[in-house]
């Protein structure tokens, strides 16, 4: 019996197709494989008297080009992030007990130690002052003038002496940078030198993190500069 028409063959091909399957295994998607019997076995049935057109014909084989490209793309970019997750953690973990300069507001004051960081200035400025805060009360134990600078970065260090002329206890202590720039008075960013307790792995968006002692983690990505041991 003739089949009539592209349509026809099609369904027909679709059918022999779910039989042969049933038969076997269960698939999800077509394979390549698949494909080219689907084809050839839609060429051999078709009505002589109206074959598959030229531009019909490459139609199919274009768009069964786009799927299986996209999902080779898909499988590619996967392996690659994948590949950069791995190199970030094995990065990540060499940092175990060393200093790291990172973005925050807070830092921990060790016993006879000190916490240092930098200022990002964003501008002149004829004064830049720090307020060292107990994260703890919010009582304010110290304030720095460090004077003019140009834009840029601006190191600071509190040595742990409050205003009293004494030892602040340790623990966490909030930094806050602010000067005067263009007329307005403005809070810096600033980058806190910490040290690095541990490493976490995370999927996707997560990615990696490098938890600070006595603080939150950051970003691998986010760690600026690599200080080396005790500071």
């Amino acid at each position: 019996m003739a089949i009539q028409g592209a349509t026809n063959d099609y369904s027909y091909l679709t059918a022999t197709t779910k039989n042969d399957s049933a038969a076997t295994t269960k698939k999800t998607s077509l394979g390549q494989d698949d494909f080219l019997k689907l084809m050839t076995t839609q060429m051999t049935h078709q009505d002589p008297t109206k074959p598959m057109e030229n531009g019909q014909f490459i139609t199919q084989i274009a768009q069964f080009g786009t799927v299986s490209g996209i999902q080779d793309l898909q499988k590619s970019f996967g392996d690659f992030a994948g590949s950069i997750n791995s190199s970030q953690a094995l990065q990540a973990t060499s940092l175990v007990g060393r200093y790291v300069s990172a973005p925050g507001t807070k830092g921990v004051l060790e016993a006879g130690g000190d916490i240092t960081g930098n200022i990002n200035l964003t501008g002149s400025t004829p004064s830049v002052k720090v307020a060292v805060t107990d994260a703890t009360t919010g009582e304010v134990v110290q304030s720095l003038d460090l004077g003019e600078h140009g834009a840029g970065k601006v190191a600071f260090s509190w040595d742990g002496m409050n205003s009293n002329g004494t030892m602040a206890s340790p623990g966490v202590y909030k930094i806050e940078a602010t000067a005067y720039v263009d007329g307005e008075n403005t809070v810096l960013e600033t980058d806190i030198n910490s040290k690095v307790d541990s490493v976490s792995m995370g999927t996707g968006a997560n990615g990696v993190k490098v938890n600070l002692t006595g603080l939150d983690s950051v970003d691998f990505s986010k760690i600026k500069q690599i200080l080396g041991g005790v500071l």
